[in-house]
């Protein structure tokens, strides 16, 4: 367990991983909480694109870097996630075929009981749908078993608990959620993954929202602040980190003052001390 905590996997971004001495403590679920636009999903894609960018260059022996990078979309095209990962941004040597991130489209899950008409989402037949449905009755039945089969070592990034989290109006769906998520953050520590996962904020009710936070060992916050000359700045909060925080409120690093550019994505651009 000692080792559990202490080894790190590097985030992929060259201003933030020293902060936490190298990067995340292995095992470790990160609610990616975030105002529109602030950057939470920014974060993601750098931490990508510059992991993939970094696995190619450095040798086995370098710093822990994930085994593999998966990624889960509920309502997102594989292709234009790819292109948007790789065209925000300048990353040498990666392309959008890269065989280090490997993608999961479960629209035919979520759209199946919706309004949607079927060509919109799915290219598979009539028969083809139904048997998915016969062999997982809800999508959390489905995505135990891309936890249970993803390798140990990955980088595990769900987009998005928001498109999950409105469609349980019901108290036993919204059960089915936070149960799934507890369960997971458990998995994340014995296969030795972490997890990303992305929220947009003020879309579901905040207890719900805290229950989310509460679940997640961490919770990084993206946000807006109005800076000089009435200019918006994006800043980023440690709003909780567990086994980690005590150092970092130390240090009084647990709030930053971020940028988002071509050349290196999501950036830290200075640290700010809360007060």
């Amino acid at each position: 367990m000692q080792e559990l905590e202490t080894t790190r996997m590097p985030t992929g971004l060259t201003t933030f991983d020293p902060i936490l001495d190298g990067g995340v403590p292995v095992g470790t679920m990160i609610l990616l909480l975030g105002e529109l636009g602030a950057g939470h999903y920014e974060f993601a894609y750098s931490s990508i694109i510059n992991t993939l960018a970094r696995m190619a260059k450095l040798p086995e022996s370098g710093p822990r870097f994930p085994a593999k990078i998966l990624y889960i979309t509920f309502t997102r095209l594989e292709r234009d996630v790819r292109h948007e990962i790789v065209q925000s941004f300048v990353a040498k040597g990666v392309s959008e075929d890269s065989e280090n991130i490997q993608f999961v489209d479960l629209s035919d899950l979520y759209f199946d009981r919706s309004f949607v008409p079927d060509e919109w989402y799915s290219h598979s037949n009539t028969l083809t749908r139904l048997q998915k449905r016969s062999e997982h009755s809800n999508i959390f039945m489905n995505l135990s078993e891309i936890f249970n089969s993803a390798e140990s070592g990955s980088l595990i990034v769900l987009d998005s608990i928001t498109d999950i989290a409105t469609q349980t109006n019901l108290p036993n769906l919204w059960h089915d959620l936070t149960g799934f998520l507890r369960g997971v953050q458990r998995l994340a520590k014995q296969k030795r993954c972490n997890l990303y996962l992305l929220l947009s904020k003020g879309i579901i009710e905040p207890a719900k929202e805290s229950e989310i936070a509460d679940i997640a060992d961490a919770v990084f916050l993206f946000r807006w602040e109005e800076s000089t000359g009435s200019r918006r700045q994006r800043v980023m909060f440690f709003e909780k980190f567990r086994g980690v925080m005590p150092h970092l409120e130390e240090q009084d690093l647990v709030k930053f003052a971020v940028r988002i550019s071509t050349t290196e994505g999501f950036e830290v651009s200075n640290i700010r001390m809360v007060i």
